[in-house]
């Protein structure tokens, strides 16, 4: 498993080994020891899977607060997304910065995401899944949102008209939400 740093601290790219033949190909898409091994140690506990029908659709940024913050290792088993980590540390030199990974079944990355840190992702082809394991569990009461096109942010989505969920449309600014992370 090769560890890729990011631009962002903590943020890493993680490629998986392929092993490959005439029949087919094999990788271990997660190894506790293997990431122990390169300084990253995080129990997961809980895995998830998202379908999305539609390229432009797009699911973020989101987050948990304290103390039910996640650690997010995702990964895409079906066609493309352009995933995003953004930095919600008030006091981090990298705040409201941000890093864009393009995530595909074909080139089998990862993103380490950790606590700290808004996510979201765009389909880039019709007929996406998506696949991430958290470090907590989810809890609805902690679960918040912010909006995409934060201008402050000013993430480069691209040009589209994005496929949102009501919660996606209605989230706040960061500078207006609640987030309760400090560097």
């Amino acid at each position: 498993m090769k560890v890729v740093p990011t631009s962002l601290e903590g943020v890493f790219i993680i490629e998986p080994e392929v092993f490959g033949d005439h029949r087919g190909w094999f990788m271990e898409t997660y190894s506790h020891l293997k990431l122990k091994d390169q300084g990253i140690d995080i129990t997961f506990i809980q895995d998830n899977h998202s379908y999305s029908a539609q390229k432009g659709t797009l699911r973020g940024l989101h987050f948990q607060n304290n103390p039910m913050a996640q650690t997010k290792l995702v990964r895409c088993t079906r066609g493309a997304v352009l995933d995003v980590a953004v930095d919600i540390r008030k006091g981090s030199p990298n705040y409201k910065k941000w890093v864009a990974v393009e995530l595909s079944a074909e080139n089998k990355r990862q993103l380490l995401i950790p606590k700290g840190f808004a996510h979201a992702f765009l389909t880039m082809t019709d007929g996406v899944e998506v696949q991430y394991k958290v470090d907590a569990y989810y809890s609805k009461e902690h679960d918040r949102g912010i909006r995409y096109d934060d201008p402050t942010i000013g993430i480069d989505w691209g040009s589209f008209t994005p496929i949102l969920s009501d919660k996606d449309k209605n989230a706040p600014l960061l500078d207006d939400s609640d987030a309760n992370f400090i560097y």
